[in-house]
């Protein structure tokens, strides 16, 4: 995973260490230690800003233009190719920005700092089912190193497309599957040991959605790609995630006209009453749910009467029906088909995925739920009249889901390899996540603990919990979080990451980290069949904006953060280290056998 430099090469980076020490001037001084091999000795500083190491800036010793030389057949197979070479600026730093094509067809970038490389390198995941590229990291709001462009970035389209139909080609689906994020690596670090002339110290992969499935995917097929992985609300359950969780949704609010049941402003009706009824068994009345599995709402608790005639406080009782059916998930003889679904708490965050604006509106669940079924789950085409009613909510559809489950899911609970090559995983979801239940990232934490022991998981996993926090971002939670530092700190340090606080973002505008974003002419992405979209954004995330500033400390799971008793609510420095407010096993469910440790497969 670590390279290590030649004598010569550790000798000129002390010396450029040096030099930038003496133009610094740190408010409370420097301290610096030194980590030494028998290969490398390398000279660092510890900044006043966060206790991440400084590493020495490299300068490039290669024309940008001179990287449209380097062969990369061997690595992506015949015919792939390096497509463009040229300097641009993204965010006040200019990259030496590299594209090119694997054979597959998967398209990548990487995208190289000219000035302030600081020998470290970072992998950024896409979202949806990808078929476009934008290099942003996220998790990383206030993450010097990112902001500064200290970082070699680089990222995959993954072959992919929101419609789905390239997971009929083999090559296009196995590169979706896991290979076009381990080629990248392999190119991203060829590329940077052509351009700077060594390889780059540590190596860093951070990914949200399907970007953290991904990320978990580098942990258990290629264990020393990266030295640090930062997973968000990874749709690790791939299968599952994109069958029985969004197809369930979809079918759930849609009734036999075809028309929505729920739509955007009821939701907001069932989402006041679950915060009156449940906001304060976290012991502060805050609106946000600390762990909204303490929450029992019984939606027909508010279900209007049978002669009412405003509804505008109360739920039909259709609405009741389809909001109960969104928290419970589907069932097979009364046994849950999945590990969780919906979470209380998060019903604001339900508009634009499985809820629309109208009752005529499209849904997201839809689309999704049916481009991954056709095209990607089934190991047989259904064909192209198949819909969701063709889609049976049962026990025997789960083993359809097994014969693609190694390729494409990312739930091996056996991850000793990763362990033992000193890798580093920090996995977050936001308990209002719409897109992906926070309850199946906390079953495969779990999961892990009985696999590995729950020792051994401590000495390489976290796992965050942010509550009120969306897919990847966003919310009535504080949202803004910087994972970056804490994981920089934890592989070149030794320090483990313990309270890291969220903030409410300081940003405007919505993150695009982990997103859905469609392939096609006019919706976020290129017209079919052209070239993938190519962002050259590299800067922190920005998840919203909010009136009110609000800091609040998380913890690793299953800790909480408590309210002191006393102060602002808004200000973390009220708040402490909490015990687990939930202590109950993760329910019992038809596929929890897809968490058992396998060999994935390579096609």
């Amino acid at each position: 995973m670590r390279s290590f430099r030649s004598p010569a090469a550790s000798l000129a980076a002390a010396v450029a260490t040096l030099a930038l020490v003496s133009a610094v001037d740190f408010k409370s001084g420097v301290s610096s230690s030194t980590k030494t091999s028998t290969a490398e000795q390398t000279s660092v500083e510890q900044t006043s800003s966060d206790n991440a190491v400084s590493l020495a800036p490299v300068e490039p010793v290669a024309a940008c233009s001179d990287l449209l030389a380097v062969d990369i057949t061997a690595i992506g197979g015949a015919g792939s190719n390096i497509t463009a070479a040229e300097e641009s600026d993204s965010d006040g730093t200019t990259y030496c920005s590299v594209t090119g094509n694997f054979a597959s067809s998967a398209g990548w970038q990487v995208m190289l700092p000219v000035a302030n490389w600081t020998q470290r390198y970072m992998q950024v995941g896409c979202g949806g089912l990808c078929g476009n590229i934008n290099i942003q990291p996220g998790a990383a709001d206030g993450s010097a190193q990112v902001t500064n462009g200290e970082f070699a970035l680089a990222s995959s389209d993954m072959a992919g497309g929101s419609d789905g139909e390239f997971g009929l080609d083999e090559d296009r689906r196995v590169a979706f599957a896991y290979l076009a994020v381990h080629q990248t690596a392999e190119t991203a670090k060829k590329l940077i040991k052509a351009y700077y002339g060594q390889e780059a110290a540590y190596s860093y992969f951070n990914g949200c959605s399907d970007g953290g499935r991904e990320a978990v995917m580098e942990a258990i097929r290629y264990p020393n790609d990266f030295d640090g992985i930062i997973a968000g609300a990874p749709a690790m359950l791939f299968t599952f995630q994109n069958s029985f969780h969004h197809g369930w949704l979809s079918v759930s609010n849609t009734d036999n006209e075809g028309k929505r049941i729920v739509i955007a402003d009821r939701a907001s009706i069932l989402h006041d009453a679950v915060v009156k009824a449940c906001d304060s068994l976290d012991g502060i009345e805050d609106g946000l749910l600390s762990d909204p599995r303490l929450c029992n709402f019984d939606p027909s608790t508010i279900e209007c009467a049978a002669d009412a005639t405003d509804n505008s406080t109360c739920l039909t009782s259709a609405e009741v029906t389809a909001v109960t059916n969104f928290y419970n998930g589907p069932k097979d003889s009364g046994k849950y088909l999945t590990v969780g679904e919906e979470q209380y708490g998060s019903e604001l965050a339900w508009s634009g995925v499985f809820v629309s604006d109208s009752y005529t509106g499209d849904i997201m669940s839809t689309n999704t739920a049916l481009a991954a079924i056709k095209y990607l789950i089934f190991e047989d085409y259904p064909g192209d009249n198949y819909t969701l009613s063709d889609f049976d909510f049962t026990k025997s559809t789960i083993d359809l889901l097994r014969a693609r489950h190694p390729l494409l899911d990312a739930v091996s609970s056996d991850l000793s390899k990763f362990h033992k090559a000193g890798g580093k995983l920090i996995i977050w979801h936001g308990w209002s996540d719409p897109h992906i239940s926070p309850r199946t990232t906390i079953a495969y934490h779990e999961a892990l603990q009985k696999t590995m022991g729950k020792k051994v998981l401590n000495e390489f996993e976290r796992l965050y919990l942010l509550p009120g926090v969306y897919h990847c971002g966003n919310g009535e939670g504080p949202s803004a979080i910087d994972l970056v530092t804490p994981m920089l700190e934890w592989v070149e340090s030794g320090t483990a990451p313990e309270a890291i606080e969220t903030s409410t973002p300081t940003n405007t505008g919505e993150s695009k980290f982990g997103q859905w974003v469609k392939s096609g002419s006019g919706s976020g992405g290129p017209p079919s069949g052209s070239a993938p979209q190519r962002n050259l954004e590299a800067e922190a995330s920005s998840s919203g904006s909010a009136a009110t500033t609000v800091t609040r400390p998380v913890y690793p799971y299953p800790a909480v953060a408590k309210y002191k008793g006393t102060g602002d609510v808004n200000d973390a420095a009220n708040f402490e280290k909490g015990s687990a407010l939930y202590t109950k096993p993760t329910r019992s469910w038809l596929g929890e056998d897809f968490f058992n440790p396998y060999t994935p497969t390579k096609a």
